[in-house]
């Protein structure tokens, strides 16, 4: 087909439709506001026709390009996905596009991409917890972009968040382990340099060591990436010990999946010889054998509602709240009554 610099307009679309430019716009920016069969006849012109909108005309008109960034910490694994995701189908629904950038948990990289973001003409940006440095808030501040956090909870920090409480949320499964007879217990974490989640996870455990009666400072904390691998070396140097924990509780499913396969390969029936936790609730938990006891986290909920409230606080019909999602404990075969 021979190229043509006479690319189809909102008035050749209106006409084809048969409707005014103005319905054409509508479902173009505001999709929800039109009825579903006046929508589809439209957007059947647009296909047919092949039209696509005058971007640069669109961003000066609405002074909004509807983009929102989102800065994840890691594309490595699925911890961020399924929220992720629902975070993306809900803006679609709104009528924006998302633009995704990992930071590898560096916050160097977490600025340069925030800054990159901005430049581009974001109208909004989803970042993940709460621990940065203070000017990076300020720079957001200044620029006029709305923010808001999502997978912590922490109502006092300077943005609003859409998440759950980390810390009861691990507290309440170490407490499952208490209540099973366990009292030595240890904890395989995320490295806490920069994640709060990491941090407030950790307390968590100690929180409910030290409610039952036992000396916080006695949970052995190791630090570790993401990763099956590393799951399943820190479960080795915490079982080489001489005097190995009879619960592991891990900062999410990656790690305690690695757990699991390390104490298989000592030989150590899970959870008769050590009982494994995880968090998060993926669909490794499930497939692991045993299955994991867990902590459900409403991922596609979460993801939802910050959408939600992320467009509200571009489009100023909010200011920003923050939301507070239930976890619960979910029982499975990885955690056991302590048996030595």
């Amino acid at each position: 087909m021979p190229y043509s610099k006479n690319a189809p307009t909102l008035d050749d679309v209106a006409k084809q439709a048969g409707v005014s430019t103005a319905t054409v716009s509508r479902c173009l920016n505001n999709p929800d506001r039109v009825v579903e069969k006046t929508r589809k006849k439209v957007m059947q012109a647009v296909k047919t026709l092949g039209y696509t909108p005058n971007f640069a005309a669109r961003v000066m008109a609405a002074k909004r390009t509807s983009t929102i960034g989102a800065i994840i910490p890691t594309m490595e694994n699925a911890i961020f996905a399924r929220g992720l995701q629902a975070f993306q189908e809900e803006l679609h629904r709104k009528g924006y596009t998302l633009l995704v950038a990992s930071s590898a948990y560096r916050p160097d990289i977490e600025e340069e991409e925030i800054r990159a973001l901005v430049s581009r003409g974001a109208d909004g940006l989803l970042l993940i917890g709460h621990d940065r440095k203070p000017e990076i808030y300020d720079y957001l501040e200044q620029q006029g972009v709305p923010t808001l956090c999502a997978w912590s909870y922490m109502p006092d920090e300077r943005l609003p968040s859409v998440g759950f409480d980390n810390r009861a949320s691990m507290k309440a499964i170490a407490q499952v382990a208490l209540d099973q007879g366990h009292t030595k217990l240890a904890m395989i974490s995320a490295i806490q340099k920069g994640n709060d989640r990491a941090q407030q996870r950790i307390k968590g455990v100690q929180d409910a060591a030290r409610e039952s009666g036992l000396n916080s400072d006695d949970v052995i904390i190791i630090e570790t990436t993401y990763e099956v691998d590393s799951g399943a070396r820190a479960l080795k140097q915490l079982m080489s010990n001489g005097e190995p924990p009879t619960a592991v509780l891990c900062g999410n499913d990656v790690i305690a999946v690695g757990a699991v396969r390390a104490a298989k390969e000592l030989g150590l029936n899970v959870p008769r010889d050590v009982s494994i936790t995880g968090f998060d609730d993926m669909e490794l938990a499930r497939i692991v054998e045993p299955e994991l006891t867990t902590v459900h986290v409403p991922h596609l909920d979460m993801g939802r509602k910050a959408a939600q409230e992320l467009v509200a606080m571009v489009e100023r019909k909010s200011k920003g709240i923050s939301i507070c999602l239930e976890t619960n404990v979910v029982a499975r075969q990885s955690l056991g009554p302590q048996k030595r």
